[in-house]
């Protein structure tokens, strides 16, 4: 599409990221073709940026010419409004558990400051569902986890209302995280979720629309924001009314949290079965959000017209001519004195790899499906690649460890020896083996080196991992060795990336979760644990 910088910026925001519509440059947030724009009316909601429509539709993400801070001042901005209703905001700050320690939750202090109106702070952790359980308990250790780090961030036990785990994209914790909030901050004033990208916000903003926590006529009326791996993809404000939580709603909304929770999967009808078994697969953690306060439709009326529908022999037929669709707005007492929640842009993480894959690699790099732990037992001499984003050399040790890796099920990792690894790098770092980055020897001349650093661990036993190394948010390797055991290692992760050694490990136990060695190499069987249902009677339970 074509730009045209006569036409103003008048046709209101994109429904998708929040944006100013513009047919100003092709190259900015917002911009619609020139023959799209002119024939949006000002102000018109429901229309999208051509960048949300390529990320909804194919897939396909437009590289967009942002300054590096302009999501941060959209979110201080935000943030520093006048208090409406006469409280500050809470905070719904969402936090990728994969991801710990968030690299971003430490400059949360700073961001919001000593003039920021805070009520309170609710942290969410995201993704759990992505997680499989190593051991009893593993959801209260990953709560202790998120606690800790909320706490070396700075982040005052005052402010902290609460931490919850959830998956945004299951829906597992939804119901629980929607009573916390109608129980402890009820409609007292406007949410602002806050994030990381990919965090997993705009997820949240568009399940939170559709449970008990929004208006009942807002899912008719409020766009979903738009959802895609790639980072950055909300670039302002977007927003819903939050329901009134009156003593009446919040009983009918428990009786039909009850009803359902009585409720075995066997009683469930066809296709909230398929449903269900469609999220199994995708995740271990599995919940289903429910809405109490429904509103009834209208049924619509059909217009009859006898003439379009009466043609000649020699007459093609006529179609009926489509009416225009008039889209529902809020009433002016709906939102004279709503509280809102909003989703705000994603902070952009520093030292991210991120940061340097296309489109295509990072849907590769991004987990969507319950992770698959792989696990390899390696001697000293020993070199584990992750596709060619990441490198653990075992360099010294008296016994064998295992080395449990926790990344995307697309990400190959394949074993070496240290004699060979740089030319097995050399040759196949940008083809099918290693996969990712791809796109052969030109693509790899533009990537940046790996570069090494050295790590040394104690072993804690055989059954229990001593850390984590981070290889930034490609995943990570878990280590487990011998009590008492010291082995050195050198990791290796593309230059100007973080890498992090996790100490202790968020799942210390996951070298456990493995089938058979497998004959004659270093690897072992893969095992898929089975998936947990929230909210249901488990069968032959009474």
């Amino acid at each position: 599409g074509q730009a045209d910088p006569s036409l103003p910026p008048d046709r209101g925001s994109c429904s998708g990221c929040g944006a100013e519509l513009q047919c100003c440059d092709a190259a900015a947030p917002g911009f619609v073709p020139e023959e799209k724009y002119r024939s949006l009316s000002a102000g018109q909601r429901g229309a999208t940026c051509q960048r949300c429509w390529l990320l909804a539709h194919h897939g396909r993400a437009l590289r967009l010419r942002l300054p590096p801070e302009q999501h941060r001042q959209v979110v201080s901005a935000a943030l520093r409004r006048p208090p409406r209703h006469g409280r500050g905001p809470l905070l719904l700050y969402v936090l990728d558990v994969l991801e710990l320690p968030d690299p971003v939750l430490a400059q949360l202090p700073v961001l919001l400051g000593p003039d920021v109106p805070v009520a309170g702070l609710l942290v969410v952790g995201n993704k759990v569902d992505l997680l499989p359980a190593d051991g009893p308990g593993h959801l209260a250790r990953l709560r202790r986890m998120v606690v800790e780090a909320c706490e070396g961030a700075g982040l005052q036990q005052a402010q902290l209302v609460d931490v919850r785990l959830v998956s945004a994209k299951t829906g597992f914790g939804l119901e629980g995280l929607v009573s916390r909030l109608q129980r402890s901050w009820k409609c007292a004033g406007d949410v602002y979720l806050l994030g990381a990208t990919n965090s997993g916000k705009s997820t949240l903003f568009n399940i939170l629309l559709r449970s008990d926590y929004c208006k009942s006529r807002a899912p008719d009326i409020v766009d979903r924001a738009t959802v895609s791996p790639w980072p950055g993809t909300t670039l302002n404000l977007l927003k819903f009314p939050i329901i009134n939580p009156t003593c009446d709603r919040i009983f009918r909304r428990q009786e039909r949290l009850k009803e359902e929770a009585a409720k075995t999967e066997d009683q469930l009808g066809n296709e909230e079965k398929k449903y269900l078994n469609q999220l199994k697969k995708q995740g271990y953690l599995v919940g289903e959000v429910g809405r109490t306060f429904r509103r009834q439709k209208a049924v619509p009326v059909v217009d009859f017209d006898p003439d379009l529908l009466s043609y000649s022999i020699d007459e093609d037929p006529r179609d009926s001519p489509r009416k225009h669709e008039e889209r529902e707005e809020f009433t002016y007492n709906e939102v004279k004195d709503a509280r809102w929640c909003f989703d705000t842009p994603g902070i952009v993480k520093e030292n991210c790899v991120l940061n340097l894959l296309t489109e295509k690699e990072v849907k590769l790099v991004l987990p969507t499906h319950a992770i698959i732990p792989r696990t390899f037992i390696l001697k000293p001499g020993m070199v584990l690649f992750l596709a060619a984003l990441g490198r653990v050399d075992y360099l010294q040790g008296e016994k064998p460890a295992w080395f449990s890796v926790m990344a995307s099920n697309q990400l190959p990792v394949h074993i070496s020896t240290l004699d060979n690894a740089d030319a097995v790098y050399e040759k196949h770092a940008g083809q099918q083996l290693l996969k990712v980055p791809m796109g052969g020897e030109e693509r790899m001349k533009e990537f940046p080196p790996l570069v090494p650093q050295d790590i040394t661990l104690k072993g804690i036993s055989a059954t229990e991992a001593v850390a984590d190394i981070k290889l930034s948010s490609a995943g990570w390797v878990a280590v487990t060795a011998h009590a008492e055991e010291e082995v050195l290692l050198r990791a290796h992760v593309p230059k100007g990336t973080a890498l992090v050694v996790r100490e202790p490990p968020l799942l210390p136990y996951i070298s456990a979760i493995r089938g058979a060695r497998i004959p004659g190499t270093a690897a072992y069987r893969t095992k898929k644990l089975p998936s947990l249902v929230e909210n249901l009677r488990t069968t032959g339970k009474t």
